[in-house]
C-alpha cells in the first residue's frame, strides 16, 4: 500500500509549514466520527442579478450582502447571476462523458504536468494529491487548454481527448467570466477600497476549471476510511462552483470548529474565497476549509457525482498586496507563482515550490 494511504488520519497542522497565510483552524482532513455538525446554520444566499443591470445603489447594497457572507464564513450562494441552469447541466453531462467514455489509458495521455504555477491535465483516483487518497478523478484545465491569449503555442489536442469538450467547457468560461469583475468590485467596494482597482489585472485573468469524477462509492473503494475530497481551503482569488446535483459539500465554520452541510439549490453557484483573497485582505475574508464527503443516503452513495468548479487567480507575475486601507499589512508583497507553488507544494511536493 502506498504511503499516502498512511495519511487518512492525517491532520491539517501536520502540513502547516506550507501555508502561506494564517490558518488556525485545525481538523482532520478526512471526516471523522468526532465531527461536530451546525445543522442550523444556512449560507446566506445573494441576488446579483440587479448589480448586473442596475446602478450605484444596487452594487452598493450587493456589496454589503457579499461582503458580509464571506467575512464571516467564507462562502456564498449567487443567484441572479445569468447563467443558463440548461448549460450546466449539459456541461455535467460532458464532464461525466469525459470521465466515464475513455478507457485509463486513454486518459493517461493527458496525465497532468505542470505548466506554469497549476499541474493541468488528468489525476487518476486516490491521485489528486501526494497525501492522501482522495476518492475523486480530477482534470484540471486553465487559459494555455482554451488557447484563450490566441497563440496557437499549445496544440488543444494536446488537453483535450475530443474537440467537444473543449468547444462545451469553453462554453461554460465564457458564460460565467463576465460575474468576475462584479464579483471583486463588490468584495473591493465593502473593504473601503476603490472597487475598480483590480479590473485589469482580472480583464484576462488566470482561470482555472477543476473537473471532478467522483465515482460510485463500493465496498472496495475507500475501505480504508479515505474521503471522497479531503478538507482544504483553495489557493485562489475566489471559486465559482454550479451547485451539484448531490449532496457531499460541506464548510468548516472556524469560529465554532463545527462543520455545515452546504445545500445550494440547482442553478445556484456556489462562491468562496481563497487563499490569495485572504493573503490581500490582510486576514478580513478568510480562505474557508471545505471537503466532499460521502453520502448519507446509501442510495446516493451508488450513484456518481460531479461538479466543476472555476478557480480565479491573478496573472502568475503579478503581486499579492495586502490591499490599501485594511491596517499594518501581516504579508509581505509576493509574486503570485511563488504564492501558489509554495503552497501547492504540499499536494505535489517540496520540488514543486518556486523562490519568491
Amino acid at each position: 500500500m502506498s504511503g499516502k494511504h498512511d495519511n487518512v488520519g492525517a491532520r491539517n497542522d501536520d502540513f502547516a509549514r506550507y501555508d502561506r497565510v494564517d490558518k488556525r483552524q485545525s481538523y482532520r482532513l478526512t471526516e471523522s466520527a468526532d465531527d461536530v455538525f451546525d445543522e442550523d446554520y444556512e449560507i446566506r444566499t445573494c441576488d446579483i442579478a440587479p448589480v448586473l443591470a442596475g446602478g450605484d445603489r444596487e452594487r452598493e447594497a450587493f456589496a454589503g450582502e457579499l461582503g458580509a457572507a464571506l467575512e464571516e464564513i467564507g462562502f456564498a450562494i449567487l443567484v441572479g447571476h445569468g447563467v443558463s441552469p440548461e448549460l450546466h447541466e449539459e456541461v455535467e453531462r460532458v464532464v461525466e462523458d469525459l470521465f466515464t467514455r475513455h478507457s485509463l489509458d486513454e486518459k493517461l495521455a493527458f496525465r497532468a504536468r505542470r505548466h506554469g504555477a497549476v499541474n493541468q491535465g488528468y489525476f487518476p483516483i486516490e491521485e489528486t494529491t501526494d497525501i492522501h487518497p482522495d476518492l475523486v478523478e480530477g482534470w484540471v484545465l486553465c487559459r494555455r487548454a482554451f488557447d484563450l491569449d490566441g497563440t496557437g503555442a499549445v496544440p488543444l489536442a494536446d488537453f483535450w481527448p475530443a474537440p467537444e469538450y473543449e468547444r462545451a467547457l469553453r462554453a461554460l468560461l465564457s458564460a460565467q467570466e463576465p460575474l468576475i469583475l462584479p464579483i471583486m468590485q463588490s468584495v473591493l467596494t465593502y473593504l473601503g477600497c476603490a472597487p475598480h482597482l483590480y479590473d485589469e489585472r482580472l480583464r484576462a485573468t488566470n482561470v482555472a476549471l477543476r473537473l471532478n469524477y467522483y465515482p460510485p462509492i463500493t465496498p472496495e473503494l475507500g475501505a480504508d476510511g479515505a474521503g471522497r475530497l479531503l478538507g482544504h481551503e483553495d489557493t485562489d482569488l475566489f471559486t465559482l462552483l454550479p451547485a451539484p446535483r448531490s449532496e457531499g459539500l460541506q464548510v468548516l465554520d472556524r469560529r465554532t470548529f463545527r462543520w455545515i452541510r452546504l445545500d445550494a439549490p440547482r442553478g445556484a453557484i456556489v462562491l468562496n474565497t481563497g487563499d490569495y483573497m485572504q493573503r490581500i485582505t490582510n486576514d478580513r475574508l478568510p480562505s474557508t476549509t471545505h471537503r466532499v464527503s460521502r453520502p448519507r443516503d446509501p442510495a446516493l452513495a451508488g450513484r456518481p457525482r460531479v461538479s466543476f468548479p472555476m478557480n480565479v487567480y491573478l496573472g502568475e507575475d503579478e503581486w499579492l498586496e495586502v490591499l490599501p486601507g485594511l491596517g499594518p499589512a501581516r504579508y509581505a508583497p509576493i509574486r503570485a507563482e511563488a504564492f501558489h507553488t509554495q503552497t501547492t507544494a504540499k499536494y505535489y511536493g517540496d520540488d514543486y515550490a518556486l523562490p519568491e
